[in-house]
């Protein structure tokens, strides 16, 4: 008989009274409750919850590396470049490191957990604020508030023929370089040119049509109206959200949160707000950690979270985390929903209030703790665009956002004082600083910030003007020598000033370019704030380099040897190469109208977002204040 398996019950049982069935009912249920409430508190349940939990209710995970990294492998030349395909190279700005998710550990052990109703919660409350928090901005409001026509008098059209042709040639680039794209590579991440096939690569957790919402703003800015309504039709037709893979979050930030940002601020198309707002509500899970500080990686389908199993100690990453701000602004003025604003506050709150050393923020973070891991310091790969967009987030706040600018001039003092060099042979450059020791190289990545110091030189202190504009005119013309000394005339990833080398690269792993535009970034900049055509001849010698050594039968590729005077193709045309590269040439070779500096900011990945005129913007809408950009 079943009964004599229990312990307690004789044979006789078979012949028990109600209030004995009673009792062992009820002592079997509390068996049974208790067993099922072990599979979701014990410490390694996490695996078990997964079996009984709906995708949308699955914890977050933190994942860690064993030890403290002392670098993230950095990926070398070949294979081709041994570049993660379909990324920046960068886990910053262009992180110079690969994104393979697979080889990330998955070991929570007795790590902190995100609860799965911090989870939920975050959802519940950004569809509960979104209903209360009043009515977002809209595009007719936003272009009410611009004080001069996005594109200007005539699409930015200048007066000098030998630049209407340059720029004509810009456009011509991007027709061949899109047309070949959609033509090999339509609705995958990037077009491989040499084999003349789509890439998707494991950047996007599954987000597909990387180079179409990175081009969007392009097409339209150039005028090619029928591609631009191809890749429009695509977005509203194919851009799935619904992807269960393992992303990074701060490439679909910058990538599609600020391609269909910037579609939808310059055309009004409703499609690109309603995707924007369905994928920024995605985001939000990877925020569910003790400090605010997101992790790293996001799975959009679950909203699990990890760091990067590379991170030393299950970091977060100074650039990858501080390069949120513009973007989330923007969700929070669309949506009415403050959360968005309120996230990436928290983030400048604790960074504002954490101890430096020497002024400096390093780029490791813990986002259980608070605390710096390393004290490696870099305005290039892992740190970069966080100081970018400090500057960018006070002149976006239409000058109100006291704490970003306080923080960014702070920042650029400390930098000056401790990491700006002068070579043996004039060079100006930025060095890397690890606890106290100078590593005398810089990155091709690190050569935005020429622009970035000219865009904040006005707003310093005025005896430092003059200072910040040379300072952004030498760090400039430094990277300009790092492409004329080479045999392409093109940059290398890093360049030196140790050993007798004056902005070189003297590692062969730091010899190949792929299509990156920090430098013509820094050009375009630079002639807006002082129209010396210096600027405007080094873009075209930068043009002439990309014909000849990028160009292939069917697109661009970047090149393994910027030294060698035959080259040898990478086989990938970037998506940031149609977003970046050829978007800022453009820009050099068209009149200050077009996107005008006083109306728009460009995010790092070069998508226009326009500056916030709260006043007006409440006249027009009667907006609820969501900009909480700078709480003390």
């Amino acid at each position: 008989m079943v009964f004599r398996k229990l312990p307690g019950v004789s044979a006789p049982g078979m012949g028990l009274r109600l209030s004995q069935k009673f009792v062992f009912l009820l002592f079997l249920s509390g068996l049974v409750t208790l067993c099922f409430g072990a599979l979701f508190f014990l410490p390694d349940s996490v695996r078990l919850k997964r079996i009984f939990l709906s995708k949308n209710e699955s914890p977050a995970v933190t994942a860690r590396s064993e030890g403290e990294a002392r670098d993230p492998p950095r990926k070398a030349a070949g294979e081709p470049l041994k570049v993660e395909a379909g990324g920046k190279l960068r886990v910053s700005r262009r992180p110079s490191v690969t994104h393979d998710a697979r080889t990330l550990e998955r070991s929570v052990g007795t790590q902190e957990r995100t609860q799965v109703d911090a989870v939920d919660g975050a959802r519940d409350a950004a569809t509960r604020d979104g209903k209360e928090g009043g009515k977002g901005a809209t595009y007719e409001m936003f272009k009410k508030c611009l004080l001069k026509p996005a594109l200007g008098v005539d699409r930015g059209k200048p007066a000098d023929p030998q630049t209407v042709q340059r720029r004509d040639k810009v456009r011509e680039m991007m027709k061949f370089a899109w047309d070949n794209y959609k033509q090999y590579a339509w609705g995958k991440n990037e077009l491989r040119p040499l084999t003349r096939n789509g890439h998707i690569g494991t950047m996007f957790g599954g987000l597909r049509g990387a180079s179409i919402v990175d081009s969007l703003d392009t097409l339209y800015i150039m005028g090619l109206t029928e591609d631009y309504q191809e890749a429009k039709e695509w977005v509203h037709n194919n851009l799935d959200l619904n992807s269960n893979g393992e992303a990074s979050l701060f490439e679909v930030n910058i990538r599609y949160v600020g391609g269909l940002l910037s579609a939808y601020y310059l055309t009004g198309e409703e499609v690109f707000k309603q995707k924007v707002l369905e994928l920024g509500e995605k985001l939000l899970p990877a925020f569910s950690t003790p400090t605010g500080i997101p992790r790293g990686v996001i799975n959009l389908g679950s909203g699990t979270s990890w760091s990067w199993g590379w991170a030393s100690a299950g970091s977060s990453i100074l650039a990858e985390f501080g390069t949120l701000h513009l973007e989330f602004v923007h969700l929070s003025e669309l949506s009415g929903n403050p959360i968005y604003t309120e996230k990436v506050a928290n983030i400048r709150k604790l960074l504002d209030k954490i101890e430096k050393p020497h002024g400096l923020y390093p780029n490791f973070l813990s986002p259980v703790s608070g605390n710096w891991v390393q004290h490696h310091v870099s305005l290039g790969g892992l740190g970069d665009s966080f100081y970018e967009y400090l500057i960018k987030s006070y002149l976006m706040s239409d000058k109100t956002d006291e704490q970003a600018k306080r923080m960014y001039y702070s920042a650029l003092e400390a930098i000056e004082a401790n990491m700006v060099q002068k070579s043996p042979g004039g060079l100006t450059y930025v060095a890397e600083w690890r606890g106290g020791v100078l590593d005398h190289k810089m990155g091709h990545l690190a050569c935005f910030s020429g622009g970035m110091v000219g865009i904040g030189a006005d707003h310093g202190t005025l005896e430092k003007r003059q200072h910040y504009l040379d300072l952004a005119a030498e760090i400039t013309h430094t990277c300009h020598e790092s492409y004329s000394r080479s045999a392409t005339k093109l940059g290398p990833e890093a360049f030196r000033f140790d050993g007798g080398a004056e902005a070189t690269a003297t590692r062969l792993s730091d010899r190949y370019y792929i299509l990156r535009p920090e430098v013509i970034e820094s050009y375009m900049y630079m002639w807006r704030l002082t129209h010396d055509p210096k600027y405007r001849q080094w873009g075209w010698e930068a043009v002439e380099a990309l014909e000849k050594h990028c160009r292939v039968d069917s697109g661009y590729s970047g090149i393994r040897d910027v030294y060698a005077s035959t080259v040898s193709h990478d086989n990938m045309q970037q998506s940031f190469f149609l977003s970046e590269t050829l978007k800022y040439l453009y820009l050099l070779f068209s009149d200050d109208d077009l996107l005008p500096l006083d109306d728009w900011v460009f995010n790092t990945e070069a998508h226009p977002l326009p500056i916030v005129h709260k006043s007006c913007l409440q006249q027009h809408g009667g907006m609820r204040d969501t900009q909480q950009t700078h709480p003390e």
